[in-house]
């Protein structure tokens, strides 16, 4: 037993809840658990009870031993001198409280709850419910998963209006940096920000007729044409660059923060530089299309980009490929432009104008879009949960990284429903 533990019994009525008596032997009818207070003061606020004939309304305190109202130093707090209840799981020194009636958990909880929280707790897995989550009812589960997205989209749009903060609201400046964390994905997602902000959207937008006059701006700021080169068009890229450096007065970012090692060659970032400048080029008013189009077979095509022809025979500058490959963008990786960029910021500009028909086609167009496939996905599959749509990949992603990997099972509705069977 923990302080945890104890507060997620009585919070949740996980014990024995007829026939409660006070140490004084008074019948004790608990009304109301009372509000979880994650601040300063009593565990549980706004409690109602009735203890003999008497109906009180108030505060509660929790123990595992009631000597800890001493070791806290409740006595010498005024937040603690009217509450209605202190609850303990062992009575081990009377009257601590004064006249505040003493309600003793112990005789009402049960071992196997105890057993199945430290079987969670103690399990060796990378998800703790592995095995046991399946006992779970299927609609309590996607009911978890549709908030877990909630969370997860909460946490990543607070993100981004800070951002669009910081682009002074501009909504297609907003567009611009996000898509370009995407194409650097997971590995170079910092750079290529960091690239996106060295370099303000209206000067590749200028040159949007111009593929190389782009491919300039971005590997320029991007520090990759510092140096000698032996290929005619990285040379040509370094004289356009040199020129528009000067008279833009712009500063790249440092080249060594883009990574290269340990991926495949079709993610190197120069073929995603490349990439990113193609859709530049393609793209005309592409914010406002991506606002109004709310289906995958339309917003797909928007982003369907083929690097240039240099391209087709290398992956590095300067370094040549024995066969010719055009270097599109690919399905897979649209459809996580589409989940990591698209959709979230089609909910959040919805979000903004107040649009909730449209917040909900956001959240349509992901479950639209198959299920990511990664190492967490995979993990949640092979035990039994395999997401059904992009929707539900984000939420077991989200379920992994902030309960499974810290085990938060007691604020986990999966983790609820497993220590409620008992």
């Amino acid at each position: 037993m923990n302080e945890a533990l104890f507060q997620f019994i009585w919070q949740h009525s996980l014990y024995k809840v007829t026939n409660l008596h006070t140490v004084d032997g008074e019948p004790l009818t608990i009304m109301h658990s009372g509000r979880l207070n994650r601040d300063a003061g009593p565990d549980f606020l706004e409690a109602k009870i009735k203890v003999g004939n008497t109906i009180l309304v108030g505060n509660i305190e929790l123990h595992i031993k009631s000597s800890d109202w001493l070791k806290h130093g409740h006595q010498n707090d005024a937040a603690y001198q009217h509450l209605i209840l202190h609850v303990v799981y062992e009575n081990d020194v009377a009257n601590v409280a004064g006249n505040t009636p003493v309600l003793v958990l112990k005789p009402g909880v049960t071992h196997e709850l105890i057993n199945k929280y430290a079987v969670l707790m103690q399990s060796p897995q990378p998800l703790p419910c592995a095995g046991q989550h399946t006992k779970v009812r299927e609609i309590t589960k996607e009911g978890w998963l549709s908030r877990l997205l909630a969370e997860r989209w909460e946490q990543k749009l607070g993100d981004w209006n800070v951002l669009l903060e910081n682009a002074a609201e501009d909504w297609r400046n907003l567009l611009y940096w996000r898509m370009a964390a995407n194409f650097g994905f997971k590995t170079n997602a910092t750079p290529f920000l960091l690239l996106a902000q060295s370099l303000p959207l209206n000067l590749p937008v200028k040159q949007r007729e111009h593929l190389d006059q782009i491919e300039a701006l971005l590997f320029g700021q991007a520090g990759m044409l510092e140096g000698d080169f032996t290929d005619e068009y990285p040379r040509l890229l370094q004289k356009e660059y040199d020129y528009l450096r000067k008279k833009y007065n712009l500063t790249p970012i440092p080249g060594h923060l883009w990574k290269f090692l340990r991926m495949r060659p079709a993610n190197f970032p120069t073929i995603r530089i490349a990439q990113f400048a193609a859709l530049i080029h393609k793209s005309v008013h592409l914010f406002s299309q991506i606002i109004e189009t709310h289906s995958v077979k339309e917003i797909a095509p928007l982003l369907d980009v083929t690097a240039s022809s240099y391209w087709d025979t290398h992956f590095q500058f300067d370094v040549a490929q024995k066969e010719a490959t055009p270097k599109s963008l690919g399905k897979t990786s649209i459809q996580n432009i589409i989940i990591n960029t698209i959709a979230p910021i089609q909910f959040l500009y919805a979000a903004k104008q107040g649009t909730s028909d449209l917040q909900e086609k956001a959240l349509q167009l992901l479950e639209a879009v198959p299920a990511e496939k990664n190492n967490i996905t995979t993990m949640w599959a092979e035990n039994g949960w395999k997401a059904a749509s992009a929707a539900q990949s984000q939420a077991l992603i989200q379920l992994y990284n902030n309960y499974c990997g810290s085990k938060r099972c007691l604020e986990c509705t999966v983790g609820l429903n497993i220590l409620k069977a008992v």
